[in-house]
């Protein structure tokens, strides 16, 4: 070999050796590139899998809350999901504490010792409520079982306190006719909270079975009669036979809350952990939430220079790669062509799938473009491209606002209806209201008018006081004319008949004075059944009619005293139509006398002095009617004042009333403008 030729060969070898070096160089980058492309896309993937894993754990959390509430209050489908739900959490949560090896997931490398925790603690007031599933199922039939006998136990006792106030039956056994239906309502609404959880299930529980001991007790006084309590047994054949029913209806009762109190220990427990479910699956929500932002944050995975790794590394190695192709490019043409030829075709290739993302891309778009319309029949097509994760993503984002917007839509349609029964309810008690003022006024004006009739009694009484005492004054100046017996015989006779006919008279106003006073005892009767029937409406309102029961009481006490007034002044005008029956004859008696003549003349002294203390004990009688006038008067009046007070109670109830129905109204309003506000959404059929 010349010279020449080894210096030629001495550039190729070099060229050769450095294009060597060149390659192995870029091969290194490539295989560097390569590797780390697959590295971040095993990251990236599992990274979408801890995302699905956690949101999955925040939705499963959230139905925990809900279905533990619908089986604490004994929804017996709620038990098998709720058990679904929880199996299902925990396969989660071994995907994040062991990975999964179906995927090839590993581990979580994040702390979630907080959420785990959290998830324990759910778990075990879950366990807690499928563990007492038999007893809360039976509770709950236990419920309804007296929910569907109380209406017609409720009828039978209202029924009882109509009959005894039909009867006149003693008061005190009206009065606990009415506590009796009082006590029927609360048991019923104290044995519907029984499931509602919390303290208000425990206190709702010690009421029921304190209310039903008293019922029970009160029930058999009224049957056999109470000593203790001081009950008399009904004598009334009508109430008998209700009672009778009462009881029969009330043993099926007891026997149920018997069964309460026993599951009592078991179901309050579950209930308590129902509560306490809700703030703990929102802790591991928000567990779940923090753990999400911090693996899209890139906390995950590992750093370099402080940078998560991500995809720059693979284009960082790419870009070497590149760097290291130009320098092999320019050692070798035939090689740059070929890298260009090769370039080229990946950039054709990039190109293409680019256009295919892009046509994936606008394809998703079109079919959830209606979503932003608020149509929830929408449901992305789930394909192989990398669009796929996002639509399936996006359904499940839309079934689950289906789910709530159903579920809103449902809770107004209820709070609608119950608000407009809750209306209808308050405009039926104002009415009542309204219509018992009026009673209460017509009351009033009869009051009114009795002792306006008393006073005049009074003003009569007055005038037959000035009456008899001029008869005093005549018999006296009869007895001073003994003596002109003879002469004055006719004018004797005359006088004599003149005060028979005014004694009539007194005996007559003695009658209308007896009418008088049994038309106030007529309306004493009638007050104390108005105070019953207010006594009655009372117990029907509730805690909110517990003032006007007293007022009611005081009432009915005021016409008891009324009534005893009445029947001593029935004594008193019976007294006095007596003695003036006696004079009267005694009159009649003195005229036959002056008839016969002057033969009786020499009587006529003591017959004139009988007249005169006739005279002065009719003048004592009726002054006395005058002043038992004047205290009817005046009892008169005090009921007036009394019925004044009762009837500003009870437009002050009926105010109270109306503004209860308008405030009902204006839920009613409120439920219909959140239907309004998800009316928007289109659900599917």
């Amino acid at each position: 070999m010349s010279s020449s030729e080894r210096e030629g060969a001495a550039p190729e070898s070099g060229s050769g050796g450095s294009t060597g070096w060149l390659a192995a160089l870029l091969t290194i980058a490539v295989i560097c590139a390569i590797a780390g492309f697959f590295y971040v896309s095993s990251k990236d993937s599992n990274e979408k899998r801890y995302l699905a894993v956690l949101a999955d754990q925040q939705v499963l959390s959230q139905r925990i809350a809900k279905f533990s509430l619908s089986a604490a209050a004994g929804d017996p489908d709620a038990f098998d999901r709720l058990v679904e739900f929880r199996d299902d959490f925990d396969e989660r949560m071994s995907v994040l504490t062991n990975g999964e090896a179906s995927t090839g997931t590993p581990p979580l490398d994040l702390d979630i010792g907080d959420m785990r925790n959290r998830w324990n603690a759910l778990r075990e007031k879950v366990n807690e409520i499928v563990l007492a599933r038999d007893g809360i199922l039976s509770v709950d039939k236990v419920v309804q079982n007296i929910t569907d006998l109380m209406p017609s136990l409720q009828e039978s006792a209202g029924r009882i306190g109509q009959v005894l106030v039909e009867e006149k039956a003693d008061p005190q056994q009206i009065f606990l006719a009415t506590r009796q239906l009082m006590l029927s309502q609360r048991i019923e609404s104290n044995v519907n909270n029984v499931l509602t959880g919390g303290e208000r299930a425990a206190a709702a529980a010690d009421l029921f079975a304190s209310d039903a001991a008293l019922f029970g007790r009160v029930l058999q006084g009224m049957l056999r009669g109470d000593a203790d309590l001081g009950i008399k047994p009904v004598s009334a054949a009508r109430a008998q036979d209700s009672l009778q029913e009462v009881a029969l209806l009330f043993s099926t009762v007891s026997d149920q809350a018997g069964k309460i109190i026993e599951l009592a220990p078991e179901v309050l427990p579950a209930q308590i952990s129902a509560d306490d479910v809700s703030s703990i699956s929102d802790a591991v929500n928000f567990d779940a939430q923090t753990l999400t932002d911090r693996i899209e944050a890139g906390g995950a995975r590992p750093s370099l220079a402080g940078i998560p790794v991500g995809g720059w590394l693979p284009a960082v190695l790419a870009a070497v790669a590149i760097l290291l192709l130009i320098l092999v490019g320019t050692a070798s043409i035939g090689r740059a062509r070929s890298r260009e030829a090769e370039t080229r075709r990946r950039e054709e290739e990039t190109l293409a799938q680019n256009e295919r993302n892009q046509k994936a891309i606008l394809n998703l778009l079109e079919e959830i473009s209606d979503l932003a319309d608020g149509d929830l029949t929408v449901e992305a097509s789930v394909t192989e491209d990398f669009t796929g994760a996002i639509a399936d993503s996006i359904n499940y984002a839309v079934g689950a606002m289906r789910e709530l917007v159903t579920s809103i839509n449902r809770t107004a349609s209820e709070v609608s209806n119950s608000a407009q029964s809750s209306r209808a309810t308050a405009m039926h008690l104002a009415e009542a209201s309204e219509h018992q003022a009026e009673q209460i006024r017509n009351a009033s004006s009869a009051v009114n008018a009795i002792a306006q009739s008393a006073d005049q009694i009074s003003a009569k009484s007055t005038e037959s006081t000035e009456v008899a005492d001029r008869a005093v004054a005549i018999a006296t100046k009869g007895t001073d004319t003994v003596g002109r017996t003879i002469e004055g015989m006719d004018s004797i006779r005359e006088q004599i008949q003149e005060t028979s006919k005014r004694i009539k008279r007194l005996g007559e106003s003695s009658q209308e004075i007896g009418d008088i006073v049994e038309l106030i005892e007529d309306i004493a009767d009638q007050t104390n059944i108005l105070a019953l029937n207010a006594a009655m409406q009372a117990a029907m309102a509730g805690e909110a009619g517990r003032g006007f029961a007293v007022v009611a009481d005081e009432v009915q006490r005021l016409a008891e005293r009324s009534g005893n007034a009445t029947k001593q002044i029935e004594a008193l005008v019976k007294t006095i139509q007596s003695d003036t029956h006696e004079a009267v004859i005694s009159m009649e008696q003195s005229t036959a006398g002056v008839v016969n003549g002057a033969k009786l003349a020499e009587n006529a002294g003591e017959a004139l002095q009988e007249i005169e203390g006739v005279s002065k004990y009719i003048s004592t009688l009726i002054q006395d009617i005058a002043k038992a006038a004047g205290a009817q008067a005046r009892e008169a009046t005090s009921i007036s004042d009394t019925m004044g007070v009762v009837q500003e109670i009870t437009a002050q109830n009926s105010d109270g009333t109306n503004q209860t129905a308008e405030s009902v109204g204006r839920l009613a309003e409120l439920a219909e403008d959140l239907q309004r506000s998800v009316a928007g959404f289109r659900l599917p059929r």
